[in-house]
């Protein structure tokens, strides 16, 4: 009896082991025992010693390594196999479809501790409430430790882990100092089995286009048959009570619910939604966990103690003991395309795993994917919509603003000068009345830093990274000492984080005329704040809050962020893409968009559709309480077609017609594309390995070949970037090409020195 195992290397094979001479390398230390199908084992590879997983069993005679010539394994560290049948089942389609070598998928699947051999079950600390104490034995001034208490109670009388707590905001010091007054207690937990899931408050009422697809959800779940949905519900129209009732028959059945979100910023917030409705086991799963905590969660996933499961993309690849719905909230959100290793999306693989478990999969969404609307038109979904918003909401009206036929306000400075905010005197008008109305104001722009570029007036010189084909963003905030070597003013690339002071001359004709053009996130709460100034003290009249990376990169930022929105005072949100993703502001009653049409002129063809579905998912956050809401878009191109057609129409009816476009133009999702990178330190080398890629297409490939051309970023990191994109009609045949051309490619004489990728189902060119 041999072993093969699959590794952790870019080699798209597995490898024959024999078993050990030495019982004492097996776990019950007899020479009996066989490594199940499943397992860990670790092996010798050459000069390295690395852990790999069994996947079969085989004779001696089917080996093509003679006997004399195999290796045995060093030790099985598994008496029982880690990946079930259908987790291998899954390997093997992600390898399969990815075009990606099956241990290296493995290696993706498996968290970082499983994949360097530690032990499955390890200790941590939890915390919980001891019994009869209650919130009247706190003092009056002990604001943040009542706080930090009634984090801790949302998790109930068993607790929670120490990792969770810390990730939700709670403090050491502060857990240290409740247990010290006898308000709580850390613990061990031993493992049980979880209780039954109660309700721990009464569900909502729905209307009727909800209560229709929560009976569609449970009667596929009781059927125990596969059927994805595509929730597709405006924003604000109750997508998450859907999901919570539709979870609630899935889990007083015993099984278990995974519900995706697309960032870490969601998770918190949701667990919050989550754990007020249900008395249950909750597990968060993203990349913002260290190493303990994912394996615990993996383990508490695969053993069935994890009731709900919260999670980014990777949680989708995770084992589960007894799985019954899969929900993926906002699915069409680009961040569940993994863009580097295994290429997978997380919407796919869920539709794969719910057809793989017979269990019902649903997408949720206010701006459906092209692809998933085409999934419709197949019969492959079935479309459940919501287009009323609960209770008396209404959803916020778009109007444009022509930014050609208004002056944009222009400020003085404190010397005098005129600057331009890029903010018309309509917009501020409808900003200020907001404001005095009590109400708040969001307005988006995705752009971080204080401006894009910085250019000499005299000689047209502009600051670029030296390492990539981008300029650097400027960095500056007027509040900090003005000084152009403050820690608070640079230039930094925003793809290679390459930073520079900024200069005081030009470094090409030595002119002191630098001007940092356009207006990134800080530049404009700058503006907002002159125009929104107390004439006598020069203090903002209104709260700016700014939410990007940069504001939000601390621990606890974004938690006190949202607090103070929440507050429901007066203020101006100004914020990224980070502010369009499922949050509730229900004091927002104006969303502004000064510059938010750009991507309708992209080069890409997904551009339309992604710059739609933010413009709309910004859009929602207005009017989600009892006030109505508008939505005002600042833009140079009114009688843009798309736009007038999303503004007018509404996104179902724009989707629909680029949809339309689409099938005349034979592009996705009416074709099926496989992006090939190469990436090296010429040009001229990557160009030509993508061209004698193409010199062994197989004949009669049927595809349709666009490239070698330069990437978006031709050069990012000191590396140049090419690309060619495959098309086909009939995803099979795509498929079958790849299949028998991918690995010659890789094993090409000008490619050695480069590092080629596969993207299958690309999001992005």
């Amino acid at each position: 009896m041999l072993l093969q195992v699959a590794l952790p290397v870019p080699l798209y094979r597995v490898f024959d082991y024999s078993l050990p001479a030495d019982s004492r390398a097996l776990p019950n230390g007899t020479s009996a025992h066989i490594p199940p199908i499943g397992s860990r084992v670790e092996v010798s590879f050459g000069r390295q010693t690395l852990i790999g997983i069994v996947i079969a069993h085989i004779a001696a005679a089917d080996s093509d390594v003679p006997l004399n010539k195999l290796k045995p394994i060093n030790k099985c560290l598994d008496a029982e196999p880690i990946l079930d049948t259908s987790m291998l089942k899954l390997a093997h389609w992600l390898a399969r479809y990815y075009h990606y070598p099956l241990g290296d998928v493995l290696a993706v699947m498996l968290p970082t501790l499983v994949r360097q051999g530690k032990p499955l079950d390890l200790l941590i600390t939890h915390w919980r409430i001891l019994p009869h104490v209650s919130d009247d034995d706190f003092r009056a001034n002990a604001k943040k430790q009542k706080q930090q208490f009634e984090m801790l109670k949302l998790h109930g009388e068993h607790g929670a882990s120490e990792d969770i707590l810390l990730l939700e905001g709670m403090q050491r010091s502060f857990l240290k100092a409740l247990e010290e007054k006898g308000l709580i207690e850390r613990y061990i937990q031993n493992k049980q089995a979880p209780a039954p899931v109660k309700l721990a408050t009464m569900p909502l009422d729905l209307n009727e286009e909800q209560q229709l697809a929560v009976t569609a959800i449970i009667a596929a779940h009781e059927d125990k048959q596969y059927t994805g949905f595509l929730l597709n519900g405006i924003t604000g129209s109750g997508k998450t009570e859907v999901y919570l009732q539709a979870m609630q028959a899935v889990l007083e059945a015993g099984k278990q619910v995974l519900i995706l979100v697309p960032e870490i910023g969601l998770t918190p917030q949701t667990r919050a939604r989550f754990a007020s409705r249900f008395a249950a086991h909750i597990v968060l799963l993203h990349s913002g966990m260290n190493n303990t905590h994912r394996l615990q969660g993996w383990q508490d996933c695969r053993t069935g103690h994890a009731q709900i499961i919260i999670g980014t993309r990777s949680a989708v690849l995770y084992p589960f003991a007894d799985l019954g719905l899969i929900v993926v909230d906002e699915a069409h959100d680009g961040s569940y395309k993994q863009q580097d290793t295994l290429r997978y999306h997380a919407a796919d693989v869920a539709l794969y795993r719910g057809l793989q478990a017979n269990i019902p999969v649903v997408l949720g969404t206010a701006t459906p994917s092209l692809e998933h609307l085409k999934l419709v038109d197949d019969g492959k979904l079935v479309e459940c919509q919501l287009q009323t918003r609960p209770g008396n909401a209404k959803l916020a009206s778009m109007q444009l603003i022509d930014a050609r036929l208004q002056s944009t306000h222009q400020q003085t400075t404190n010397e005098g000068a005129r600057y331009d905010t890029g903010l018309t005197d309509a917009l501020i008008g409808a900003i200020r009345q907001t404001l005095e109305a009590g109400d708040q104001v969001l307005i988006f722009l995705n752009r971080r830093g204080y401006a894009p570029v910085l250019l000499c007036e005299a000689c047209g010189w502009q600051a670029d990274c030296p390492r990539c084909d981008a300029h650097l963003t400027v960095h500056y905030n007027s509040h900090s000492p003005s000084n152009s070597h403050s820690s608070s003013s640079y230039l930094k690339c925003h793809h290679c984080d390459w930073q520079a002071y900024i200069p005081t001359v030009c470094p090409d004709c030595g002119s002191q005329n630098l001007d940092a053009k356009g207006m990134g996130t800080t530049r404009l709460s700058e503006n907002l704040h002159a125009i929104f100034a107390n004439p006598q003290t020069s203090k903002a009249l209104y709260p700016i809050i700014q939410i990007d990376r940069d504001t939000t990169r601390r621990k606890d930022s974004w938690e006190n962020i949202y607090q103070r929105i929440n507050e429901g005072k007066p203020a101006i949100l100004v914020g990224t893409q980070m502010v369009a993703k499922g949050h509730h502001f229900p004091n927002v009653t104006l969303v502004c968009l000064p510059n938010a049409d750009r991507g309708f002129l992209s080069a890409d063809f997904r551009s339309p559709e992604h710059t739609a579905q933010l413009m709309v998912q910004v859009a929602g956050r207005a009017g989600r309480g009892d006030k109505s809401g508008r939505v005002l878009i600042q833009t140079l191109q009114p009688d843009n077609e798309l736009l007038l057609k999303l503004v007018k129409d509404g996104y179902l009816s724009f989707a629909r017609e680029l949809l339309q476009e689409r099938k005349m133009m034979g592009l996705p999702p009416h074709s099926h594309a496989a992006l090939i990178r190469c990436e090296g330190k010429t040009l001229a080398a990557t160009t030509q390995a993508l061209k004698d890629a193409i010199a062994i297409l197989p004949n009669g490939h049927n595809l349709a070949v666009l490239g070698p051309i330069d990437a978006p970023m031709s050069k990012k990191n000191s590396r140049y970037h090419v690309q060619l994109l495959l098309l086909g009609k009939d995803r099979q045949q795509l498929h079958r090409v790849l299949h028998h051309w991918w690995q010659p490619v890789l094993a090409l004489p000008s490619a050695k020195y480069l590092k080629l990728t596969l993207d299958i189902d690309p999001v992005g060119w």
